[in-house]
């Protein structure tokens, strides 16, 4: 009762509020981050999806199986497919921006909900699946960052489904520039060579879940995949928050 008590209290006195609209949320509310109603905006990225990112089809893309961007790029993804449960707009964005630049790892928690709930509706088949890979980050941005955020969420969706993490056999061995600021050819050159493989045993003919947070050209996951696919692997699925 007491404990009660004094958490109304430090309520009442210092009310939490919601990371993205900054109103007080109710106590009544489990969620204590982010109230129900900016959890409720989150834009979510339906069927059908397109065959190289992953993102929403819409009528006019259907026939070709691909959305307008992959389409008409020259690019070849090689991962073998993508996913991603939200849209890279409005609420997530805001809160991957927090999650990745604002040091607030603990929201890793909570952004893996719409992941494994994608898992869960759309029946991934995650039990085939060897072992969960998140992109690395380069030791001089991780040290800025102090966690990688893949990893955090590939942690949460291992517990969750009962895979393996293994956030030690794809490394980040080359400090590229950040990709916001490059066009979208030099956001391929800029990555190659990123990556290299340093568990080639654990990798040759595994099945991998590549896990990142964010999915723009797919010019990151991509030269990772490569890189998985050059030590063995099978397959390769790429599975991002958003894109």
């Amino acid at each position: 009762m007491l404990q009660g008590l004094f958490k109304g209290l430090k309520d009442l006195i210092y009310p939490n509020s919601c990371l993205i609209c900054k109103n007080i949320i109710p106590a009544v509310e489990k969620r204590q981050l982010i109230c129900s109603g900016c959890w409720e905006r989150i834009e979510k990225n339906p069927p059908p999806f397109c065959s190289g990112c992953g993102r929403h089809l819409d009528e006019q893309a259907i026939k070709n199986n691909a959305c307008p961007g992959c389409a008409k790029s020259a690019a070849n993804f090689y991962f073998d497919r993508a996913f991603s449960p939200c849209a890279y707009t409005g609420s997530i964005k805001k809160l991957i921006h927090e999650f990745k630049y604002s040091g607030r790892d603990y929201l890793g928690k909570y952004l893996a909900e719409p992941l494994c709930g994608f898992i869960r509706d759309y029946q991934l088949p995650i039990e085939y699946l060897d072992y969960i890979i998140p992109v690395p980050l380069h030791p001089s941005r991780k040290r800025e960052r102090e966690f990688n955020q893949a990893q955090l969420l590939g942690e949460e969706i291992g517990r969750e489904f009962g895979i393996k993490v293994s956030s030690d056999a794809l490394v980040r061995v080359k400090a590229t520039k950040t990709q916001t600021e490059l066009a979208f050819q030099e956001r391929w050159q800029n990555l190659e060579g990123s990556f290299s493989v340093i568990k080639p045993d654990l990798i040759k003919g595994s099945n991998l879940l590549l896990i990142d947070d964010v999915l723009t050209t797919g010019a990151t996951a991509s030269q990772a995949a490569k890189c998985l696919k050059d030590s063995g692997a099978k397959k390769v699925i790429l599975l991002t928050l958003a894109s």
